[in-house]
């Protein structure tokens, strides 16, 4: 591990206790810094804050699901290294790459070094070819006297502003008129159905007499089948709209 020499903080994880000290001593001598410890089982669980080390060393390569994790306790340009590691080492290789690791390759004596950019996860940097251009800032900009442009209000005449009738707005998509089609789904022949009834509510209550002409009074005047039985009083020939349900009533 001599090529860790001068790594200030190191996390070693292990899988057993078995020389763990001695092999913990060791890292100490190589890098000359501060060795945390961990164990595999317990590392879904760790709170280690981001770039916390300069160097991580793991016993074997059980790690499918915390190699993103271990790149960002990893500090930029810190160190993977992974020893007494199980399986085909290509594939694991391929595995830490995927994981954002650069620089991965197998040493000879039977482990695995993998790198962290020189950059923390996340960060941003602008392109060599995203500078701005001056040339291109007023590309929109009109050039000309203000004479020239013409006022949109006289390109409309009085009809033009003339605001249409709501009603005659919603026709049918088949006859193209406001007439309901046959098999009508839209809408438009209960709305057309509406219509009517409000229409011959208004003939009828201008039809509707008193026979004893003290409608206008109240209830307390109203014989039983008066048209306006249940209404609020009103002045003498004031026109009065009768409810649609009061003019289908059976008294």
């Amino acid at each position: 591990m001599e090529q860790f020499k001068g790594l200030q903080k190191s996390l070693y994880i292990w899988t057993d206790n078995a020389d763990l000290d001695k092999r913990v001593e060791q890292l100490k001598t190589a890098t000359g810094g501060e060795v945390a410890l961990e164990n595999v089982h317990r590392l879904s669980f760790a709170s280690y804050a981001s770039s916390s080390f300069d160097l991580i060393v793991i016993e074997c390569a059980q790690l499918t699901d915390n190699y993103v994790k271990l790149l960002h306790m990893l500090k930029p340009s810190g160190k993977l290294h992974l020893i007494s590691f199980i399986g085909a080492a290509g594939s694991l290789l391929q595995e830490i790459k995927l994981s954002g690791f650069i620089n991965c390759r197998e040493d000879s004596d039977n482990t695995l070094t993998a790198e962290k950019p020189g950059y923390e996860t996340g960060s941003s940097a602008r392109l060599s070819f995203a500078k701005k251009n001056s040339s291109t800032l007023n590309v929109w900009k009109i050039s000309g006297d203000d004479d020239e442009l013409i006022d949109e209000e006289d390109l409309l005449d009085e009809v033009d502003k003339q605001k249409p009738d709501p009603a005659s707005l919603k026709v049918c998509s088949t006859t193209g008129k406001r007439k309901a089609c046959k098999n009508c789904s839209c809408g438009l022949a209960d709305e057309l159905e509406n219509e009517k009834k409000q229409e011959n509510a208004a003939k009828q209550t201008e039809n509707a007499k008193s026979s004893c002409g003290n409608c206008y009074l109240g209830d307390a005047f109203r014989c039983s089948s008066c048209p306006y039985l249940g209404m609020p009083a009103f002045k003498p020939g004031e026109k009065v709209q009768l409810v649609d349900n009061l003019l289908k009533s059976d008294i």
